[in-house]
């Protein structure tokens, strides 16, 4: 006995291969309908005086049908694929070729037959031609759930809507992915009992342990691409009170709309218990800034500077200039941007912003029109303890770059920068409020003539500074670059976040460590922020401190629960969190969201510019030689003055005003000896 998807094998063959087969099906459909309209006018039994006229109306019926169905290609349709717009295409089909054929009939035979009859025929040949084509998809897609291998996992589906009905369809559609629907799980009570594509919406998110234990389901497949982070956070600790699997679709900002959903399938990751919505990029906007042009990153080594390299190579730029001293990170970034983005050509380049003949060195050979500058020192508590440190590589290495630019004719800087510099508590932030300040000032016009004398100290050269040795015809004081800073907070994943730290804990067996139970911080994704520094930079004029909106505040505990949830163990059960105290510098809250009264919308709306102070070019000038002669003199009492002088909201820890009195004392003490 042939098998029924051997029969469906075959009949698929007759409609792809065999046109003839597929003519004469479609044939005998329009000759039964002409007859079934007929008997069924006449209860079964056509009078003598009509069975003339059903002879040579089956014959113009079948020339009339045959000829509509070719010349809307009706008959080319793969039967097995059919979707509601080929059934209301059918319809049209028949409607077209039944008046047709009246008109044809009428004119031929002006007495006919009763009128009645044509309606029935349309009637009938529009449920037997669809009707053919929906059965054989039926069979087809029967086999194909018949044919789903064993191992196939028992799933719902949360979400019923436009996501989860289209999950349900590319499931089905492929007989390897390893899930076997059985439901539907959505928050919205009043869908409870719909039945949708002969799958049933068995209830809210709150009963799904019930719901799993009672149809046997062991995975959850998460279909709320829109979904908000406490929403994704409330369904996964109810897929782990239910001890379920789970995966999740992409989120808005990673949807691919062409590769389906089923293809994206995967596990929950942090990032979605943010609910980040999708980034809107004016992406001619940016294009004109960057396309054909030579665009130079520090720091590209980094989290920001490397994805900041990938999301450049999008917009054509001439060439992409990787700065950083981090010899093994550049390394590997190089291997990444030479295989994934060939069409943007990308120079490794090795130094340290500190070098100021060096960062003049590459502005001449590369000659950048564009410059991203992320290369900064970011660890807050490794920073209490260098001081000095932090402000030679935030403050005067950002000086370095951003001097070099305006000398050799770049059109734009852009500082990132970090939302620590909102009334810094620590020398991080401090630093990073002074490398705004810094930028800000050349703006406004300040000379680089300091920086070309440091720069020729560095080269151990007696020349003086002329418009000769810098290389340029300008004046050493004209400035034409436009400079801006982009200010964000923490970002998921990087390099020293709490992520990999968290991880690597859970790997370990525990515990956790948190400073405090209150520790609050604003999180973005990494593509995120740098596709919202791309965007801010194409926006600014020149002077602006743009401020990305980084949603709300999430407490550190709670991130370390989520992972240690996403992990499949439970927090405090399997996996001890433990407070350790407030580190050095440290803040309970970071500020970003109370400055909104300091900030001014923008046409963007994720992205503010910050109204605060800046300093005059004088006085920029001034404490730059002052910062300058401390950091030799290492002298750290008068450099936490100097600091709280330029940065007047600065609120030096503890722990640096006690390294200030010990080292004040320990001067005293060699001064004394003296």
């Amino acid at each position: 006995m042939v098998s029924l998807p051997l029969l469906i094998d075959r009949f698929e063959r007759l409609s792809r291969f065999h046109r003839l087969g597929i003519w004469l099906v479609q044939l005998s459909i329009f000759a039964g309908a002409g007859l079934a309209a007929f008997l069924l006018r006449f209860d079964g039994n056509v009078p003598a005086a009509h069975q003339a006229h059903l002879l040579w109306a089956l014959a113009v019926w079948l020339a009339v049908k045959a000829v509509v169905f070719r010349v809307l290609a009706l008959d080319r349709g793969w039967w097995g694929f059919v979707s509601i717009d080929d059934v209301l295409r059918i319809g049209c089909g028949n409607v077209a070729a039944s008046a047709g054929s009246f008109a044809l009939i009428r004119l031929l035979a002006p007495g006919g037959f009763p009128r009645s009859i044509y309606l029935i025929d349309l009637g009938v040949c529009f449920l037997m031609t669809a009707g053919a084509r929906v059965c054989v998809r039926i069979l087809r897609e029967s086999c194909r759930h018949n044919g789903r291998h064993k191992g196939a996992r028992r799933t719902l589906i949360y979400g019923a809507g436009e996501a989860g009905f289209s999950l349900l369809r590319e499931i089905r559609a492929n007989p390897k992915l390893p899930y076997a629907v059985c439901g539907f799980i959505d928050d919205n009570g009043a869908k409870r009992g719909l039945v949708v594509q002969g799958v049933r919406v068995l209830g809210r998110g709150d009963k799904l342990a019930g719901i799993t234990a009672a149809h046997k389901v062991d995975m959850v497949l998460i279909a709320l691409p829109s979904a908000t982070g406490a929403e994704m956070t409330r369904i996964l600790q109810r897929c782990h009170g239910a001890g379920v699997s789970f995966k999740t679709v992409p989120g808005m900002g990673e949807l691919i709309e062409s590769n389906g959903l089923a293809k994206q399938i995967r596990d929950v990751a942090v990032e979605d218990l943010l609910g980040r919505t999708a980034v809107r990029l004016e992406e001619e906007q940016i294009r004109e800034k960057l396309e054909g042009k030579v665009v130079l990153v520090t720091g590209a080594g980094g989290s920001i500077g490397s994805e900041l390299c990938r999301q450049i190579a999008r917009f054509g730029p001439r060439a992409i200039v990787g700065f950083e001293v981090a010899e093994t990170a550049l390394f590997q970034l190089d291997l990444e941007m030479r295989k994934s983005f060939p069409e943007a050509p990308f120079h490794a380049v090795i130094g340290n912003i500190q070098n100021a003949a060096r960062v003049a060195e590459v502005f001449r050979q590369y000659a950048p029109a564009v410059v991203y500058h992320a290369a900064a020192y970011k660890h807050v508590p490794m920073m209490e303890s260098h001081v000095f440190e932090a402000i030679e590589n935030n403050v005067f290495g950002t000086y370095n770059v951003a001097a070099a630019a305006a000398e050799h004719g770049a059109e734009d800087f852009v500082l990132i920068s970090s939302d620590k510099a909102v009334r810094p508590a620590n020398v991080m932030g401090a630093t990073k409020r002074l490398a705004e300040l810094v930028v800000q000032s050349l703006q406004d016009g300040i000379s680089v003539t300091g920086f070309a004398v440091h720069a020729q100290k560095t080269l151990g050269t007696a020349k003086p500074v002329t418009e000769k040795t810098l290389g340029t015809a300008k004046p050493v004081t004209e400035i034409r670059t436009r400079y801006v800073a982009v200010r964000f907070g923490n970002v998921l994943g990087s390099a020293g976040s709490v992520i990999p730290t968290f991880k690597q804990q859970i790997a370990a067996g525990g515990p956790v460590t948190v400073t405090h139970p209150e520790m609050r911080r604003y999180f973005m994704t990494i593509p995120e922020a740098c596709q919202l520094v791309l965007q801010a930079s194409a926006m600014g004029q020149g002077g602006e401190v743009f401020v990305l909106d980084m949603g709300e505040p999430m407490k550190i505990v709670d991130l370390a629960r989520n992972l240690v949830l996403l992990s499949g163990l439970r927090p405090e059960e399997d996996i001890r969190i433990e407070f350790t105290g407030v580190r050095p510098g440290e803040k309970l809250y970071e500020e970003l969201s109370t400055l909104l009264e300091d900030t001014l919308p923008t046409p963007h709306e994720k992205i503010r510019v910050f109204a605060g102070y800046a300093l005059v070019n004088g006085e920029m000038s001034q404490y730059l030689e002052s910062l300058r002669e401390l950091c030799e003199s290492r002298d750290l009492g008068p450099m936490i003055v100097a600091l709280k002088e330029m940065a007047p909201d600065y609120s030096p820890s503890a722990h640096v005003l006690r390294r200030a009195v010990v080292s004040a004392g320990a001067r005293r003490a060699v001064a004394a000896g003296a």
